[in-house]
């Protein structure tokens, strides 16, 4: 009897189909070398609000500055610093570099911001600096040697480091008669050395924060802000600081800034009339660059409560806090250099109101090619 034997596959072709079929598994548990890794998000531009207890104790403008910020668009942002906040009543990112009782000159002299920057990595500084000294009856060179000693220090941080820098609010003092002319003085000598200091790679833009500011009426103690005040200065920082978040930040050393000499305007306000309970008043747009404008954006902060309910020759958004935004029109947004254009607005008061005031501000876009 013949013996059959079962019959034996082929190994080779037997171990080329296991390998075929198990090559699309491998390739599908395999990471991918052409897949590109996403992309990281942009980070938030870090601003440091640098001072003494008007900015930092509790400073509630950072409060009024931060929301109207994210009402208005700008939400990548971030407020740093290596104090926290105090406390103002609403929800806002507290962080600062304002300390209570600080001198400007003592910090120079003493080289405290280096660390302080180290610590925070800022790419915009709003600097309101300089009362202390003022109450001690420093010298206003002293003051701008501080100045210019910091600026270089947030320089040497991040070479393309914008600074905005105020002209500080009035103070009287009961214990300082002299500290009110004392700031005047300083105030009109910061322009000229801001000119000096300023780069294009790093701009130092002032901010006028006396004008339109009372002791009297936005103040508690002839030098600390109230809620008057604290409004007011949000009014005054805004514009400024919305013009170079909308021309973008440079970033960190070895990417500096653009060149500046772009667009600026400034503005006026006048009463034109008043009555029981509202007033008319004016704003004038002046266009102060050798650069022609293409549009124009005012912050009108009006004093005592007052609210801007009516606008012409602008067009009219209002904050939950009063201050009206008037953007430019079709027909009035472009400013040679030089030129001038006005617009009118009504405000309701109460009727204890007194003279009618508003800090105002302004915003410039440079024109397109």
């Amino acid at each position: 009897m013949r013996r059959t034997h079962p019959a034996r596959l082929p190994i080779l072709p037997v171990l080329g189909l296991l390998a075929a079929l198990l090559l699309p598994l491998g390739a599908m548990l395999a990471p991918s070398a052409a897949a590109a890794p996403p992309a990281a998000a942009a980070a938030p531009v870090r601003i440091m609000p640098l001072g003494d207890s008007i900015t930092g104790s509790p400073g509630c403008w950072r409060a009024v500055l931060w929301n109207r910020l994210q009402s208005t668009g700008y939400t990548d942002i971030d407020f740093v610093g290596t104090l926290g906040p105090q406390g103002c009543g609403q929800a806002y990112d507290g962080d600062n570099e304002g300390h209570g009782g600080e001198l400007v000159t003592n910090v120079a002299d003493g080289n405290l911001l280096p660390a302080r920057l180290a610590a925070t990595r800022p790419d915009i500084v709003v600097m309101h600096f300089g009362t202390n000294d003022v109450w001690s009856n420093v010298s206003p060179d002293r003051i701008l040697a501080a100045y210019t000693k910091l600026v270089g220090q947030m320089r040497a941080s991040n070479p393309g480091m914008r600074i905005l820098v105020a002209q500080l609010i009035p103070m009287n003092p009961s214990t300082c008669a002299e500290c009110a002319q004392r700031v005047v003085t300083l105030n009109a000598r910061i322009a000229d050395w801001a000119r000096a200091t300023s780069t294009a790679a790093s701009p130092v833009t002032v901010v006028d924060q006396w004008t339109g500011f009372s002791t009297a009426t936005d103040t508690y103690d002839g030098v600390h802000p109230n809620a008057s005040g604290d409004a007011k200065i949000a009014a005054r920082w805004y514009p400024a600081l919305a013009a170079l978040l909308d021309a973008g930040t440079p970033g960190g050393p070895g990417e500096p800034g653009e060149p500046g000499g772009g667009p600026a305007c400034t503005t006026a306000f006048r009463a034109v009339s008043t009555w029981r309970g509202g007033y008319q008043g004016e704003v004038t747009v002046s266009n102060t660059s050798t650069a022609p404008v293409s549009g124009w954006t005012v912050t009108v902060a009006p004093s005592g409560g007052a609210r801007v309910t009516q606008v012409w020759n602008g067009s009219l958004t209002t904050a939950a806090d009063g201050t009206a935004t008037v953007a430019s029109t079709a027909w009035n947004g472009t400013l040679a250099p030089g030129a001038s254009t006005t617009f009118g607005f009504i405000a309701t008061t109460s009727d204890t109101a007194g003279t009618p005031s508003a800090t105002v501000g302004c915003t410039a876009r440079a024109a397109t090619s």
